[in-house]
């Protein structure tokens, strides 16, 4: 059975859409007809990947900001829509992490990871609200196991992806009545990506994390790309305020050992 998702015309902004999954979500939604913006803190990125966007033959455009800062994504926000207009997607992937234990963490690193991965979606909501169609916008956050699941050396992490969350099903309440869709894609261990460099660093940790996973493979940027396309497109438009794995099952087996190994291996490396 084919199934084929026409964007053409529809405006999509990904932030954090510059690397890994978010700029692989980019690239999907562009090879599917639509006008792409991304956004994140280096112009570098931005250039690379509006580039490679407009290679696959769609108008794209991309701004630096900080999540964290409030003003400079309202106003990148607002130069997307004075050129492309309201927008019909919105995908906030902006996200920070690192293993630590709780005893050797610091009130500052705490509270970095917090400000990114929590304190940032909720500014990328607040400043795309007045930009989004209505009716009919869909707005994903990407979340993370960490929300549900607790692992060791990832309180920092769990604490928000869990805040991110509750974000998502609160404005799924809040901003259902102009027909507004707010939901979440969870994504497993993604090959090729930075978080899954820094939770799995060599070839034997993710060969053990691809055994952990009930599917037997490690992710692709596309899998948890295609599952954003579903939320996106008429197929989910009675979908709101879902926390959706990508995960090949992977947080129905807890995770596998990943909470012990990042123990073990963030006892040996505290951080300040």
């Amino acid at each position: 059975m084919a199934i084929t998702l026409d964007f053409s015309g529809k405006v999509v902004v990904v932030i954090g859409g510059t690397s890994g999954i978010n700029r692989g979500i980019a690239e999907l939604f562009a090879a599917h007809g639509a006008k792409v913006a991304v956004a994140s803190r280096k112009q570098e990125k931005v250039d690379d990947t509006v580039k490679r966007l407009q290679q696959l033959g769609v108008d794209a455009m991309g701004f630096v900001a900080d999540v964290r800062e409030l003003e400079a994504l309202e106003a990148g926000l607002q130069l997307v829509h004075g050129r492309f207009g309201a927008f019909d997607v919105v995908v906030s992937g902006a996200a920070g992490n690192f293993p630590a234990l709780a005893n050797d963490l610091s009130g500052n690193a705490f509270k970095s990871v917090v400000d990114i991965d929590l304190r940032g979606t909720f500014h990328v909501m607040k400043a795309v609200y007045p930009l989004l169609r209505k009716p009919g916008a869909s707005v994903i956050n990407i979340s993370a196991p960490q929300a549900f699941i607790p692992m060791k050396a990832q309180v920092h992490v769990c604490a928000a992806k869990a805040g991110v969350d509750m974000v998502t099903r609160t404005l799924a309440l809040e901003w259902g009545a102009v027909g507004v869709r707010v939901n979440s894609v969870v994504p497993g261990p993604i090959d090729g990506t930075e978080g899954m460099a820094r939770l799995a660093p060599d070839k034997n940790i993710r060969k053990m994390v691809a055994r952990s996973v009930p599917l037997g493979r490690l992710g692709t940027p596309e899998d948890v790309g295609h599952a954003c396309l579903f939320l996106a497109s008429a197929l989910g438009s009675f979908i709101t305020g879902t926390i959706l794995p990508v995960d090949g099952g992977w947080s129905q087996n807890s995770c596998g050992g990943m909470s012990e190994y990042l123990g073990t291996a963030a006892a040996r490396k505290p951080v300040s």
